[in-house]
């Protein structure tokens, strides 16, 4: 996509200049733009650039106690929950739900409640899921992943709106654009939110070493096909996969429950972070649904916007590789060749590469601009899935196993904070909208991919994913 079509402004409508007015104050920024037409954001003048990064800081500390839990128990989900499928179903209803919910419920949720309580209510949602893990059956694991699905968009939402806000304010604070700001800010807030790979993983890891019998998988032994080839499904066929490789695998309950234990004090220490630490900031005037129905609009109106219809590939895409790298990667590469013992130390070297390039790719788009990142992103991604096509994964390849994580860790990197900073600038006076948009489309790929998880050979879900990059 040129600058000229992300920078077009069909109507009128959805201006992306880098004005903004705090209070009685009005500052125009570096690009020269009159903001005598925009309403004031609601973060009060007396708000100085340290309390700004402070909270800054809270919302990324919460968000790395919540996705430390919900990453590492997601990424767990196709081993230790595979009866029936029973994991990635439930998996696939989260972002299922969450395509319902990112259009319906944010608006109403955070008008009631303010972005701060949403965010600890939201936040409850995710730590009665890890309660429901102690105890998984399709009666107990599937309600709590509506639950989720349910909070998860209004929590995207409101910690995007929330970042956006305080980031305007420090842009006119230190004169600098917005752009480059909210792109700083996200990068921070992705580098905490990314290193959730890393604890969950590690802890997950620490925790399944003490199980001997998943110290090593079942792939190098002829039974089973591994990798592409793994044409696993719910039945445990003989004829496609030897034999269920996931439940001969599975973890000791006893073990499984202390993770789950774990994970559970992590979601409540991200809640009370949030209810004790957080300042309140209300987001401004034009970022705000009356109501649902409202939004619900603002999401289909926005979707006229040839800028934002550029954009949902992309997105989807966004969806469909994380899915993968879940779901798949962890699955039918890791468990079934080297043992779920393995998952949580390979699944650390993709956090800590995601969280580092996260970092990075908002500082270094200030001088390279999106496109290129983009470029490098998919390039990436393109290459990985041909190696993972043709690669026969064996236990003696371990070094292996973690450089394709790494990699697919600095795409996924370039994917999240980019996307996240993107729709943030270019729809900033709709932001409601713009991120229940991006939750949407990015949730869409995610159920797809969960859904058909059960179904599917791995070599067709990898020719999905290159297809994709190839729409974009």
């Amino acid at each position: 996509m040129t600058d000229a079509e992300m920078n077009s402004r069909p109507n009128g409508h959805y201006p992306s200049d880098g004005n903004v007015s705090f209070g009685n104050s009005k500052t125009k920024l570096a690009n020269g733009t009159d903001p005598a037409h925009t309403k004031p954001s609601r973060v009060e003048d007396d708000w100085s650039s340290g309390k700004i990064i402070r909270n800054l800081i809270c919302v990324s500390a919460a968000f790395l106690f919540l996705f430390t839990a919900f990453q590492g128990i997601s990424n767990l989900q196709s081993s230790i929950n595979c009866d029936q499928g029973l994991g990635v179903a439930s998996l696939a209803i989260i972002y299922a739900t969450l395509i319902f919910s990112a259009i319906f419920v944010p608006s109403f949720v955070i008008r009631h409640l303010g972005l701060k309580w949403t965010l600890v209510g939201s936040m409850c949602c995710y730590t009665l899921y890890m309660i429901a893990n102690l105890y998984p059956s399709w009666g107990t694991v599937i309600p709590a992943s509506i639950l989720v699905g349910l909070g998860a968009a209004p929590l995207w939402s409101a910690k995007c709106t929330y970042l956006t806000t305080i980031g305007m304010r420090y842009a006119v604070i230190k004169r600098e654009t917005r752009d480059a700001i909210v792109n700083r800010f996200f990068g921070v807030f992705f580098l905490f939110f990314q290193s959730s790979q890393v604890l969950g993983n590690l802890i997950s890891s620490l925790v399944f070493s003490q199980d001997i019998k998943n110290s090593t998988g079942s792939g190098d032994d002829g039974v089973f096909k591994c990798g592409a080839k793994d044409c696993y499904t719910d039945t445990g066929s003989t004829e496609e996969n030897g034999t269920n490789y996931c439940e001969l695998n599975k973890p000791e309950a006893h073990l499984t429950n202390i993770l789950i234990g774990i994970y559970t004090a992590c979601g409540m220490a991200a809640m009370l972070t949030v209810a004790f630490f957080l300042v309140p900031v209300k987001p401004s005037e034009e970022n705000q649904s009356s109501n649902t129905m409202e939004l619900f609009g603002a999401t289909m109106k926005l979707m006229m916007d040839k800028r934002l219809l550029m954009m949902i590939p992309i997105t989807i895409y966004s969806g469909l590789e994380q899915a993968f790298i879940q779901g798949d990667y962890t699955k039918s590469y890791i468990t079934c060749t080297i043992g779920v013992a393995w998952v949580g130390y390979i699944m650390i070297c993709f956090g800590v590469t995601d969280a580092l390039c996260s970092f990075l790719s908002g500082r270094v788009e200030k001088y390279t601009g999106r496109i290129p990142l983009f470029a490098l992103g998919a390039l990436v991604h393109v290459a990985l899935v041909i190696v993972m096509v043709v690669w026969e994964p064996s236990a003696g390849q371990k070094p292996v196993f973690f450089v394709l994580a790494a990699f697919w860790g600095l795409g996924d990197a370039i994917w999240q904070t980019q996307l996240n900073a993107f729709y943030g600038v270019l729809f900033p006076f709709v932001q409601e909208a713009a991120f229940s948009n991006y939750r949407l489309w990015e949730s869409v790929g995610f159920c797809f991919a969960f859904a058909y998880s059960n179904f599917l050979c791995v070599w067709i879900k990898l020719t999905i994913l290159i297809s994709m990059l190839e729409s974009e």
